[in-house]
């Protein structure tokens, strides 16, 4: 039986789930969005930390946010309650392969640097299948949309090739065939999809994933380009980044077809 505890606080709300491999859980909300931080496994024992933005409705469908190489769940910290205004709950993660950003530190970086784990792109792919597992077992999502950005963006294509019937929708920010896995290219994994497919960048990236839009079998893609000279990855919807507004435009339209 599940253990769920509640501890009420005048600012403050703290979740506690007795659950096994997703054993931690510790809770806060700002004025703008509902936000906790989330502990669990990957499935090499890596404990891997997440922030959970949900909407008023946790029945809504999830959107699981990776971040792109050398940051951290902090990529989010902006978008994701922007997210939960259209009516998506999102789970921000920590990957192994990053460092910070955003005053935000890559706390499962640090765990895999402290037991001397290899940190890679390609090494990353493990957390990305525990958090679809979490999103799935734990937080109880109906559906759910994969997002990456940068390296992680390339890795969303292998986790969608190989969970077909879990993953609905896929948002790439900057993919590319950064490197191989298995033996295959991203086109090769991107080949077996046909989910609906959103891909972006900056408009002098659009040659590294070209060839990957082109191999998708999903009767729904988009490819999206700036008419500015746009910027790598999800920090293309930063306030501060010029064009924004013409990303979050484009991201929208697709979004509002995944309610």
């Amino acid at each position: 039986m599940k253990k769920l505890t509640l501890i009420l606080f005048p600012l403050f709300l703290f979740i506690n789930f007795d659950l096994p491999d997703f054993d931690i859980k510790k809770d806060f909300s700002t004025n703008q969005t509902k936000r906790f931080t989330v502990i669990y496994k990957s499935v090499d024992d890596l404990l891997i930390t997440a922030d959970v933005y949900h909407s008023q409705n946790m029945d809504a469908p999830w959107i699981i946010l990776f971040h792109q190489a050398g940051y951290s769940r902090g990529e989010y910290r902006e978008i994701a309650p922007k997210l939960n205004a259209m009516g998506f709950n999102c789970l921000a993660v920590d990957q192994r392969s990053g460092v910070a950003v955003n005053n935000v530190v890559n706390e499962t970086h640090k765990e895999a640097v402290g037991k001397k784990m290899a940190t890679k792109y390609p090494d990353a792919f493990p957390d990305l299948e525990a958090s679809l597992l979490y999103a799935k077992t734990v937080l109880k999502s109906k559906k759910i949309i994969v997002w990456g950005s940068s390296y992680s963006a390339s890795l969303v294509f292998i986790l969608a090739s190989k969970h077909k019937t879990d993953v609905a929708a896929i948002v790439a920010f900057s993919p590319g065939e950064y490197f191989t896995y298995e033996g295959k290219k991203i086109a090769d994994f991107a080949a077996d999809i046909d989910c609906p497919v959103f891909i972006t960048s900056s408009a002098s990236e659009h040659k590294d994933w070209k060839k990957i839009y082109e191999g998708l079998n999903s009767e729904t893609k988009i490819g999206f380009l700036p008419s500015s000279k746009g910027f790598h990855g999800s920090k293309a919807l930063w306030e501060e980044k010029t064009g924004n507004e013409e990303y979050w435009n484009a991201i929208s339209n697709f979004l509002e077809n995944q309610l």
